[in-house]
Protein backbone atom coordinates (compact mmCIF):
# COMPACT_ATOMS: atom_id res chain seq x y z
CA UNK A 1 0.00 0.00 0.00
CA UNK A 2 1.45 3.48 -1.04
CA UNK A 3 2.17 5.53 2.23
CA UNK A 4 1.35 8.80 0.59
CA UNK A 5 -0.18 11.83 2.90
CA UNK A 6 -1.92 14.34 1.73
CA UNK A 7 -1.63 17.50 1.87
CA UNK A 8 0.88 17.49 -1.21
CA UNK A 9 3.30 20.37 -2.10
CA UNK A 10 1.52 21.04 -4.77
CA UNK A 11 -2.53 20.11 -4.52
CA UNK A 12 -6.05 20.89 -4.87
CA UNK A 13 -9.02 20.80 -3.03
CA UNK A 14 -11.19 18.05 -4.68
CA UNK A 15 -13.63 18.88 -7.11
CA UNK A 16 -13.70 19.46 -10.82
CA UNK A 17 -15.88 21.14 -13.97
CA UNK A 18 -18.32 18.32 -14.86
CA UNK A 19 -17.98 16.94 -18.17
CA UNK A 20 -20.64 17.46 -20.84
CA UNK A 21 -21.42 14.12 -20.56
CA UNK A 22 -22.13 13.61 -16.66
CA UNK A 23 -24.08 16.67 -17.00
CA UNK A 24 -26.39 15.32 -19.74
CA UNK A 25 -26.52 11.99 -18.27
CA UNK A 26 -27.29 13.28 -14.92
CA UNK A 27 -30.17 15.49 -16.27
CA UNK A 28 -31.60 12.16 -18.23
CA UNK A 29 -31.49 10.47 -15.07
CA UNK A 30 -33.73 13.51 -13.44
CA UNK A 31 -36.50 12.74 -15.62
CA UNK A 32 -36.57 9.05 -15.87
CA UNK A 33 -35.06 8.32 -19.41
CA UNK A 34 -31.77 6.69 -18.09
CA UNK A 35 -31.60 4.07 -15.03
CA UNK A 36 -28.69 4.25 -12.32
CA UNK A 37 -27.25 1.55 -13.88
CA UNK A 38 -26.50 3.55 -16.72
CA UNK A 39 -25.72 6.54 -15.02
CA UNK A 40 -22.88 4.87 -13.00
CA UNK A 41 -21.68 3.90 -16.49
CA UNK A 42 -21.22 7.33 -17.84
CA UNK A 43 -20.10 8.88 -14.31
CA UNK A 44 -17.32 5.76 -13.73
CA UNK A 45 -15.91 6.67 -17.45
CA UNK A 46 -15.90 10.02 -16.82
CA UNK A 47 -13.96 9.58 -13.67
CA UNK A 48 -11.67 7.44 -15.07
CA UNK A 49 -10.45 9.96 -17.57
CA UNK A 50 -10.24 12.68 -14.90
CA UNK A 51 -7.75 10.17 -12.66
CA UNK A 52 -5.74 9.77 -15.94
CA UNK A 53 -5.16 13.52 -16.10
CA UNK A 54 -4.70 14.14 -12.60
CA UNK A 55 -1.86 11.66 -12.87
CA UNK A 56 -0.79 13.40 -16.48
CA UNK A 57 -0.99 16.87 -14.64
CA UNK A 58 1.56 15.20 -11.81
CA UNK A 59 -0.60 15.60 -9.13
CA UNK A 60 0.12 13.01 -6.27
CA UNK A 61 -3.66 13.25 -4.44
CA UNK A 62 -6.71 11.38 -6.63
CA UNK A 63 -10.37 12.28 -6.43
CA UNK A 64 -13.00 12.12 -8.20
CA UNK A 65 -14.25 15.28 -8.95
CA UNK A 66 -17.42 15.04 -7.29
CA UNK A 67 -18.57 13.75 -10.58
CA UNK A 68 -21.36 11.64 -8.53
CA UNK A 69 -22.90 14.84 -6.73
CA UNK A 70 -24.87 17.55 -7.41
CA UNK A 71 -23.33 19.46 -4.08
CA UNK A 72 -20.14 19.40 -2.50
CA UNK A 73 -22.16 18.60 1.03
CA UNK A 74 -25.97 18.02 0.62
CA UNK A 75 -25.54 14.54 -1.50
CA UNK A 76 -22.91 13.29 1.54
CA UNK A 77 -25.58 14.68 4.14
CA UNK A 78 -28.40 12.28 1.80
CA UNK A 79 -26.33 9.28 2.58
CA UNK A 80 -27.32 9.18 6.24
CA UNK A 81 -29.92 6.81 7.84
CA UNK A 82 -32.45 9.68 9.47
CA UNK A 83 -31.85 12.38 6.73
CA UNK A 84 -33.80 13.02 3.70
CA UNK A 85 -33.67 14.79 0.91
CA UNK A 86 -35.98 18.02 0.91
CA UNK A 87 -36.18 20.96 -1.57
CA UNK A 88 -36.97 24.45 0.25
CA UNK A 89 -38.44 27.15 -1.82
CA UNK A 90 -34.80 29.15 -1.76
CA UNK A 91 -31.43 28.23 -1.75
CA UNK A 92 -28.33 30.54 -0.72
CA UNK A 93 -28.26 33.08 -0.97
CA UNK A 94 -24.64 34.23 -2.28
CA UNK A 95 -22.33 37.11 -3.70
CA UNK A 96 -25.09 38.55 -6.52
CA UNK A 97 -26.73 34.60 -7.01
CA UNK A 98 -28.98 32.87 -5.49
CA UNK A 99 -28.19 28.87 -5.80
CA UNK A 100 -29.96 26.08 -6.54
CA UNK A 101 -32.59 24.99 -3.48
CA UNK A 102 -32.07 21.08 -1.90
CA UNK A 103 -31.83 21.09 2.03
CA UNK A 104 -32.05 17.94 4.37
CA UNK A 105 -34.49 17.21 7.09
CA UNK A 106 -33.92 14.78 10.06
CA UNK A 107 -36.39 11.85 10.13
CA UNK A 108 -35.08 9.90 12.68
CA UNK A 109 -31.70 8.44 14.66
CA UNK A 110 -28.99 9.72 12.54
CA UNK A 111 -26.73 6.40 11.50
CA UNK A 112 -23.64 5.94 9.58
CA UNK A 113 -23.74 2.87 8.27
CA UNK A 114 -23.78 1.78 4.54
CA UNK A 115 -22.96 5.18 3.17
CA UNK A 116 -22.99 5.56 -0.37
CA UNK A 117 -19.55 7.41 -0.71
CA UNK A 118 -17.30 3.69 0.90
CA UNK A 119 -17.93 2.39 -2.49
CA UNK A 120 -17.49 5.53 -4.45
CA UNK A 121 -14.05 5.92 -2.59
CA UNK A 122 -13.49 1.97 -3.54
CA UNK A 123 -14.08 2.95 -7.65
CA UNK A 124 -10.92 5.75 -7.10
CA UNK A 125 -8.95 3.83 -5.34
CA UNK A 126 -8.44 0.56 -7.68
CA UNK A 127 -6.40 3.88 -10.10
CA UNK A 128 -3.87 4.27 -7.19
CA UNK A 129 0.29 3.69 -7.80
CA UNK A 130 3.33 4.50 -6.52
CA UNK A 131 2.74 8.06 -7.19
CA UNK A 132 -0.18 8.50 -5.88
CA UNK A 133 -3.36 8.03 -2.89
CA UNK A 134 -6.78 8.53 -3.37
CA UNK A 135 -8.58 11.12 -1.44
CA UNK A 136 -11.84 10.90 0.13
CA UNK A 137 -13.61 14.15 0.32
CA UNK A 138 -17.54 15.35 2.66
CA UNK A 139 -18.60 18.00 4.41
CA UNK A 140 -17.26 18.18 8.44
CA UNK A 141 -19.64 17.31 11.25
CA UNK A 142 -20.50 21.28 11.85
CA UNK A 143 -21.33 21.70 8.19
CA UNK A 144 -23.86 18.70 9.16
CA UNK A 145 -24.87 20.40 12.28
CA UNK A 146 -25.03 23.96 10.36
CA UNK A 147 -27.53 22.57 7.56
CA UNK A 148 -29.82 21.22 10.22
CA UNK A 149 -30.59 24.45 11.98
CA UNK A 150 -31.00 26.41 8.24
CA UNK A 151 -33.73 28.70 9.02
CA UNK A 152 -37.27 26.55 9.38
CA UNK A 153 -34.99 23.16 9.31
CA UNK A 154 -34.35 23.96 12.69
CA UNK A 155 -38.14 23.11 13.83
CA UNK A 156 -38.00 19.53 12.54
CA UNK A 157 -34.31 19.11 13.94
CA UNK A 158 -35.90 19.62 17.00
CA UNK A 159 -38.86 17.85 17.17
CA UNK A 160 -36.69 14.61 16.42
CA UNK A 161 -33.88 16.12 18.74
CA UNK A 162 -35.21 17.98 21.56
CA UNK A 163 -31.92 17.59 23.23
CA UNK A 164 -28.83 19.06 21.38
CA UNK A 165 -26.58 17.01 23.04
CA UNK A 166 -27.95 13.86 22.15
CA UNK A 167 -28.28 14.87 18.17
CA UNK A 168 -24.15 16.45 18.69
CA UNK A 169 -23.36 12.71 19.88
CA UNK A 170 -25.36 11.26 17.16
CA UNK A 171 -23.52 13.02 14.04
CA UNK A 172 -20.28 12.20 15.66
CA UNK A 173 -21.01 8.68 15.96
CA UNK A 174 -22.27 8.49 12.51
CA UNK A 175 -19.26 10.50 11.34
CA UNK A 176 -16.99 7.84 13.30
CA UNK A 177 -19.10 5.10 11.53
CA UNK A 178 -18.13 6.42 7.87
CA UNK A 179 -14.80 7.13 8.63
CA UNK A 180 -14.19 3.15 9.76
CA UNK A 181 -16.00 1.80 6.85
CA UNK A 182 -13.75 4.13 4.67
CA UNK A 183 -10.52 2.93 6.70
CA UNK A 184 -11.41 -0.76 6.10
CA UNK A 185 -12.02 0.02 2.49
CA UNK A 186 -8.48 0.79 2.50
CA UNK A 187 -8.70 4.91 2.77
CA UNK A 188 -6.01 6.38 4.41
CA UNK A 189 -6.65 10.24 3.07
CA UNK A 190 -9.74 12.02 4.23
CA UNK A 191 -10.82 15.99 3.50
CA UNK A 192 -13.54 17.54 5.80
CA UNK A 193 -14.76 20.48 3.80
CA UNK A 194 -16.22 23.10 5.76
CA UNK A 195 -18.13 26.44 5.39
CA UNK A 196 -19.00 27.13 8.93
CA UNK A 197 -16.03 28.66 10.02
CA UNK A 198 -15.61 30.90 6.94
CA UNK A 199 -19.39 32.37 7.55
CA UNK A 200 -18.72 32.80 11.72
CA UNK A 201 -15.56 35.17 10.58
CA UNK A 202 -17.86 37.59 8.46
CA UNK A 203 -19.43 39.85 11.49
CA UNK A 204 -22.76 40.78 9.23
CA UNK A 205 -23.46 37.17 9.08
CA UNK A 206 -23.19 36.62 12.36
CA UNK A 207 -25.52 39.57 13.18
CA UNK A 208 -28.11 38.50 11.11
CA UNK A 209 -27.65 34.73 12.69
CA UNK A 210 -28.00 35.69 16.08
CA UNK A 211 -31.58 36.69 17.27
CA UNK A 212 -30.70 35.39 20.82
CA UNK A 213 -28.64 37.70 22.87
CA UNK A 214 -27.97 34.51 25.46
CA UNK A 215 -25.87 32.88 22.61
CA UNK A 216 -22.16 33.85 22.16
CA UNK A 217 -19.68 33.43 19.54
CA UNK A 218 -17.27 31.79 21.61
CA UNK A 219 -20.39 29.39 22.64
CA UNK A 220 -21.25 28.44 19.34
CA UNK A 221 -17.97 28.28 18.12
CA UNK A 222 -16.95 25.65 20.97
CA UNK A 223 -20.36 23.47 20.12
CA UNK A 224 -18.96 23.18 16.42
CA UNK A 225 -15.51 22.12 17.71
CA UNK A 226 -16.69 19.87 19.43
CA UNK A 227 -18.83 18.12 17.00
CA UNK A 228 -16.16 18.14 14.82
CA UNK A 229 -13.31 16.92 17.49
CA UNK A 230 -15.65 14.47 18.94
CA UNK A 231 -16.38 12.88 15.14
CA UNK A 232 -12.17 12.01 15.39
CA UNK A 233 -12.17 10.56 18.83
CA UNK A 234 -10.39 6.95 18.64
CA UNK A 235 -9.49 7.47 14.26
CA UNK A 236 -7.81 5.20 13.42
CA UNK A 237 -3.76 4.59 13.22
CA UNK A 238 -2.27 5.79 10.03
CA UNK A 239 -5.10 7.81 8.92
CA UNK A 240 -4.42 10.97 8.06
CA UNK A 241 -7.78 13.48 8.30
CA UNK A 242 -7.30 17.54 6.82
CA UNK A 243 -9.82 20.13 6.57
CA UNK A 244 -11.01 22.89 4.00
CA UNK A 245 -12.25 26.08 5.34
CA UNK A 246 -13.63 28.04 2.67
CA UNK A 247 -16.29 31.36 2.38
CA UNK A 248 -18.49 29.76 -0.48
CA UNK A 249 -17.89 28.58 -3.83
CA UNK A 250 -21.00 29.01 -6.49
CA UNK A 251 -20.80 29.66 -9.95
CA UNK A 252 -17.73 32.04 -9.63
CA UNK A 253 -19.55 33.63 -6.50
CA UNK A 254 -18.71 33.80 -2.62
CA UNK A 255 -21.07 33.89 0.76
CA UNK A 256 -18.93 35.39 3.10
CA UNK A 257 -15.93 38.14 3.78
CA UNK A 258 -13.80 38.45 6.94
CA UNK A 259 -10.02 36.95 8.03
CA UNK A 260 -9.31 34.22 10.20
CA UNK A 261 -8.94 35.69 13.57
CA UNK A 262 -11.92 35.30 15.38
CA UNK A 263 -12.26 31.54 14.65
CA UNK A 264 -8.23 30.97 14.66
CA UNK A 265 -8.40 30.25 18.57
CA UNK A 266 -10.48 27.54 18.13
CA UNK A 267 -10.48 25.89 14.87
CA UNK A 268 -6.58 26.15 14.31
CA UNK A 269 -5.31 25.87 17.88
CA UNK A 270 -7.66 22.96 18.76
CA UNK A 271 -9.00 20.96 16.16
CA UNK A 272 -7.48 17.89 16.11
CA UNK A 273 -7.10 17.80 12.22
CA UNK A 274 -3.36 17.17 10.62
CA UNK A 275 -3.38 20.08 8.05
CA UNK A 276 -5.54 22.90 7.04
CA UNK A 277 -6.49 24.28 3.29
CA UNK A 278 -7.43 27.61 4.14
CA UNK A 279 -8.98 29.98 1.31
CA UNK A 280 -6.62 33.07 0.72
CA UNK A 281 -7.33 34.10 -2.63
CA UNK A 282 -8.77 37.63 -2.02
CA UNK A 283 -8.83 40.51 0.15
CA UNK A 284 -12.32 38.57 1.66
CA UNK A 285 -9.42 36.27 3.62
CA UNK A 286 -7.42 38.62 5.34
CA UNK A 287 -3.81 38.76 6.10
CA UNK A 288 -1.92 35.31 7.18
CA UNK A 289 -1.31 36.51 10.81
CA UNK A 290 -4.03 34.05 12.40
CA UNK A 291 -1.74 30.85 10.87
CA UNK A 292 0.22 32.01 14.01
CA UNK A 293 -2.31 29.90 16.12
CA UNK A 294 -1.58 27.04 13.89
CA UNK A 295 0.37 24.13 15.92
CA UNK A 296 3.80 24.00 14.30
CA UNK A 297 3.89 20.05 13.55
CA UNK A 298 0.39 20.80 11.30
CA UNK A 299 0.51 21.59 7.82
CA UNK A 300 -1.43 24.62 6.21
CA UNK A 301 -2.08 24.18 2.16
CA UNK A 302 -2.36 27.76 1.05
CA UNK A 303 -5.50 28.47 -0.90
CA UNK A 304 -3.73 32.04 -3.36
CA UNK A 305 -4.56 30.68 -6.71
CA UNK A 306 -8.31 31.35 -6.92
CA UNK A 307 -10.64 29.02 -9.07
CA UNK A 308 -13.17 31.96 -9.06
CA UNK A 309 -11.72 33.85 -12.34
CA UNK A 310 -9.45 32.16 -15.34
CA UNK A 311 -6.90 34.45 -15.24
CA UNK A 312 -3.78 33.14 -13.81
CA UNK A 313 -1.77 35.16 -11.25
CA UNK A 314 1.18 36.61 -10.98
CA UNK A 315 3.59 34.05 -10.30
CA UNK A 316 6.53 36.44 -8.08
CA UNK A 317 3.06 37.88 -6.17
CA UNK A 318 2.16 34.40 -5.24
CA UNK A 319 6.10 33.05 -4.22
CA UNK A 320 5.84 36.80 -1.84
CA UNK A 321 2.72 36.07 -0.09
CA UNK A 322 3.88 32.59 0.23
CA UNK A 323 7.30 34.44 2.38
CA UNK A 324 4.48 36.65 4.07
CA UNK A 325 2.80 33.48 5.13
CA UNK A 326 5.57 31.83 6.54
CA UNK A 327 6.72 34.56 8.51
CA UNK A 328 3.57 33.20 10.68
CA UNK A 329 4.02 29.32 10.19
CA UNK A 330 6.82 27.53 8.86
CA UNK A 331 7.87 27.46 5.30
CA UNK A 332 8.44 23.32 4.99
CA UNK A 333 4.82 22.80 6.65
CA UNK A 334 3.36 25.09 4.19
CA UNK A 335 1.76 24.08 0.93
CA UNK A 336 -0.03 25.29 -2.39
CA UNK A 337 -3.40 25.07 -4.00
CA UNK A 338 -6.10 26.50 -5.38
CA UNK A 339 -8.74 28.73 -2.81
CA UNK A 340 -11.36 25.92 -3.62
CA UNK A 341 -12.59 23.70 -5.99
CA UNK A 342 -13.65 24.15 -9.63
CA UNK A 343 -16.76 23.03 -9.16
CA UNK A 344 -18.26 22.63 -5.52
CA UNK A 345 -21.89 22.36 -7.54
CA UNK A 346 -23.26 20.63 -10.74
CA UNK A 347 -23.00 24.28 -12.26
CA UNK A 348 -19.39 24.63 -12.01
CA UNK A 349 -17.49 27.86 -12.33
CA UNK A 350 -17.41 30.21 -14.93
CA UNK A 351 -14.08 29.09 -16.48
CA UNK A 352 -13.30 26.13 -19.17
CA UNK A 353 -11.65 23.04 -18.58
CA UNK A 354 -8.35 23.71 -20.10
CA UNK A 355 -8.23 27.06 -17.83
CA UNK A 356 -9.19 24.41 -15.08
CA UNK A 357 -6.15 22.73 -15.83
CA UNK A 358 -3.63 25.64 -16.60
CA UNK A 359 -4.90 26.62 -12.92
CA UNK A 360 -3.59 23.67 -11.72
CA UNK A 361 0.14 23.76 -13.96
CA UNK A 362 0.61 27.14 -12.14
CA UNK A 363 0.03 25.75 -8.65
CA UNK A 364 2.89 23.05 -9.47
CA UNK A 365 5.25 25.10 -11.13
CA UNK A 366 5.30 27.92 -8.22
CA UNK A 367 5.27 25.29 -5.63
CA UNK A 368 8.37 23.80 -7.50
CA UNK A 369 10.03 26.94 -7.96
CA UNK A 370 9.54 27.33 -4.16
CA UNK A 371 10.21 23.97 -2.34
CA UNK A 372 12.12 22.15 -5.09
Amino acid sequence: MTELKSPFRYDYVGSFLRPAAVKEARAKFAKNEITKEQLTEVENEEIKKLVEKQKAAGFHGLTDGEFRRSYWHLDFMWGFGGIEHIELDHGYFFHGEETTHGSIKVTGKITGENHPFVEHYKFVKQFEDEKTVARQTFPAPAQLLAELFREDNGKDTVAVYPDEDKLIEDIAAAYRQVIKDLYDAGCRNIQFDDCTWGMFCDRKYWEARQKDASVTFESEAEKYLRVNNLALQNRPEGLTITTHVCRGNYHSTWASRGGYAPVAPYLFAKENVDAFYLEFDDERSGNFEPLKYVPEDKKVVLGLITTKSPELEDEEEVKNRINEAAQYHPLDKLCLSPQCGFASCEIGNKLTEEEQWAKLALVKKIAEEVWG
